[in-house]
């Protein structure tokens, strides 16, 4: 009888040892499962990210994408005078040039006193898609007054076209459309792809994915290239943050519109619009005004 007892005792702390072995190596697998999520959320912390703020003052935050050149500019060399910015040396000297872009919504323009208030270049719209289901390709009410008047003053000129197109076909109809009414004209500025989201009402191009509007871009400037013209794409920063695949237009120059004191963009772009409300003698009303870096 003490035996049966003793071996069952036996038995019994040997499946409490079990037991308690078994409990030991649960806890142990939920301690490691729990360092590697830790450790995965480490990870993800450690993404690199940047905040900027969109021209109503919302802030965001996006993923940089290290394969994309940085900005190498030197913030402190941007400078405000006569309610210009530009952009200096180390020695002082302006090295930026400084733009404007206009449309039809600027009817009356006195070009030779734009000039003498010290604009450099005009970047003219040369025509839209329509954001309605039509998508109907318009030229600039405007773009033909504008151009002559702006190379008659002395200006450089570069045009710009604001693409809705939703496939390929259409961007190489928009292509067509701006080739043709280009022959005419000496463009010494870039011949820009504008694609930007529609504020405060639905678009045509509102399903298109990053990839699509990606491809898009790079179908337009490429035409745009082999025919001959400088090029560049036009967008801004909450635009290429969530709707542009940065990483494919490393090799494609960046017209960037943001109305900060200084530029939020943390990669290298050649051109910042850096106002919509600008004021520039000769024309009545507001203005985009750009700086364009060395």
């Amino acid at each position: 009888m003490y035996k049966k007892k003793a071996v069952q005792a036996g038995l019994v702390l040997l499946g409490l040892l079990i037991l308690s072995g078994c409990g030991k190596k649960r806890e142990k697998e939920e301690e490691v499962k729990a360092q590697a999520k830790e450790t995965v959320g480490i990870a993800v912390d450690k993404k690199k990210t940047y905040r900027f703020v969109d021209v109503y003052g919302e802030c965001y935050e996006a993923e940089l994408i290290l394969d994309v050149p940085a900005c190498t500019y030197d913030m402190e060399s941007i400078s405000d005078e006569n309610g210009y910015k530009y952009y200096r040396d180390n020695a002082g000297n302006v090295i930026s040039r400084l733009g404007i872009d206009v449309s039809e919504y600027q009817s009356q323009i006195d070009w030779v006193q734009v000039r003498e208030s010290g604009i450099d270049y005009a970047m003219i719209r040369l025509g839209y898609r329509g954001y309605g289901q039509a998508g109907t390709l318009v030229e600039d009410a405007m773009f033909r007054q504008h151009m002559a008047g702006a190379a008659d003053a002395g200006l450089d000129v570069g045009v710009y076209f604001f693409s809705q197109a939703v496939s390929k076909q259409e961007v190489l109809e928009e292509v067509q459309f701006v080739l043709e009414r280009l022959q005419e004209y000496e463009i010494t500025c870039p011949v820009v792809f504008d694609t930007e989201e529609i504020k405060f009402d639905t678009a045509r191009t509102d399903h298109l994915t990053a990839e699509e509007i990606t491809d898009h871009c790079i179908i337009f400037c490429d035409a745009i290239k082999e025919a001959g013209y400088d090029t560049m794409f036009y967008a801004n920063m909450k635009w290429m943050a969530f709707r542009m695949e940065l990483d494919r237009l490393s090799g494609y120059e960046k017209w960037y519109a943001d109305y900060e004191p200084l530029p939020q963009c943390p990669y290298d772009f050649a051109m910042w619009q850096y106002t919509e409300t600008g004021k520039v003698p000769g024309i009545e009303g507001n203005v985009d005004i750009n700086v364009w870096f060395p």
